[in-house]
């Protein structure tokens, strides 16, 4: 009962915060924690500016491992739509010949415990390795360990190898050494300065770009806007097929010679969390539907079931990453059917965090989302080529494992 008490007191905090910081909140404590919060934010941007300069002057060095580097990130925290967009990249150029891993740092992953580590330590001389969620063949890992993102890659991406370390230059390593890899692709990386990309690829949301235009904590942006200068290419994600002028202007601002190519999430079918049954969008146009998530963007994820012509007759949303309790997802599905709907609707990224042996008293599917090129390239995959084979450079044969 108490760590029930302050798990909910602390995600109560956590929403206040948000709220603060999305300008959700103009009450007196929102007011005087946001100046806090602003204060923090001039810090933070201190720090991030001389960590950025220690690597640019080399006074700080990154680690290349001797193949291709590929980051997908964004500038700011949370709501981009990076793991679509990662999946199908890592999965054109698993198709092209390459060889790819993975990296991710596993955010709000279950780490080993206390007395693994230690156990690891007292036993081997050399580091323990990355946690392996795929090695291409097999998920080996569940999402709470893995965390929620690489568990999704490595469900849907057969053929590559998934890892997890906050330390991308050891897992890259591993990667190469144990899998025989020749591409990485480093999930939310761009503030990874130790293994440096040779392409780096932004995403910044068409939907809210830069936020207020703090820095954390104020704000969302991890660092400032000008090292838009550092991207290779600028993905706009979530994209409405309209052009935003001032938004491009901005970019080119800072960075001249990037290509910008935008995109939209696109619905493609709802999937029973269970494996079951597969349905098309218009099997929902005019149903009532009940939906849940915890993500940092549900506004998007609702949108699109309102697009589909659904009633949205209930909605209940969380922090971003909740992991779901038993009496939680009673609740909801609970005031679901007090709402009389016909089924429960959830993310991707929600899903695997649901208990699918457990009784569920309604439908329950999630929305498939995949990415759409819509300017910069005519498809996906062309894009992939023009980005990672320029001048039709032959594709290498992967090294065998060691």
């Amino acid at each position: 009962m108490p760590n029930r008490w302050f798990r909910h007191k602390a995600d109560q905090f956590e929403q206040f915060a948000i709220d603060v910081i999305m300008g959700r909140r103009e009450d007196m404590p929102a007011v005087v924690f946001g100046a806090f919060l602003q204060a923090c934010s001039y810090l933070f941007s201190g720090i991030v500016q001389l960590r950025w300069w220690l690597y640019r002057k080399r006074i700080l060095r990154d680690q290349p491992l001797g193949c291709l580097v590929v980051v997908v990130g964004n500038l700011t925290v949370g709501g981009t739509g990076k793991t679509p967009v990662v999946e199908k990249f890592a999965r054109a150029l698993r198709d092209r010949g390459r060889k790819v891993a993975i990296l991710s740092r596993g955010y709000k992953s279950k780490a080993p415990p206390f007395w693994k580590k230690w156990w690891f330590w007292l036993n081997h001389t050399e580091d323990a390795p990355p946690r392996i969620v795929s090695d291409g063949k097999t998920v080996l890992l569940d999402s709470e360990v893995a965390g929620d993102e690489p568990f999704m890659l490595a469900r849907n991406l057969p053929g590559v190898v998934v890892l997890v370390d906050k330390d991308r230059v050891k897992a890259g390593a591993y990667a190469i050494k144990r899998f025989g890899c020749d591409t990485l692709v480093l999930d939310d990386g761009f503030q990874y300065l130790p293994l440096k990309g040779r392409l780096n690829l932004l995403l910044v949301d068409k939907t809210n770009p830069f936020g207020n235009g703090f820095l954390l904590p104020r704000g969302i942006l991890r660092e400032p806007i000008k090292h838009l200068k550092r991207a290779s290419y600028v993905f706009l994600t979530k994209s409405k097929g309209v052009r935003d002028d001032e938004l491009e202007a901005m970019i080119r601002r800072f960075n001249p010679d990037a290509e910008i190519i935008e995109c939209a999430h696109k619905p493609q079918y709802l999937q029973r969390i269970d494996g079951g049954e597969r349905l098309p969008l218009s099997a929902i146009a005019g149903k009532r539907i009940g939906a849940f998530s915890g993500i940092a963007a549900p506004e998007s994820f609702e949108g699109f079931l309102r697009e589909t012509g659904a009633r949205l007759d209930y909605t209940k949303r969380f922090l971003d990453h909740h992991r779901f309790t038993t009496d939680e997802l009673q609740a909801v599905f609970h005031e679901a059917l007090e709402a009389r709907v016909d089924m429960v609707i959830t993310t991707e990224k929600d899903a695997v965090r649901i208990d699918t042996t457990r009784r569920i008293p309604l439908p329950c599917y999630y929305l498939r989302l995949e990415i759409d090129i819509l300017r910069g390239a005519s498809d996906f995959d062309e894009a992939v080529g023009k980005i990672c084979f320029p001048r039709g450079e032959p594709v290498l044969a992967s090294n065998p494992p060691l």
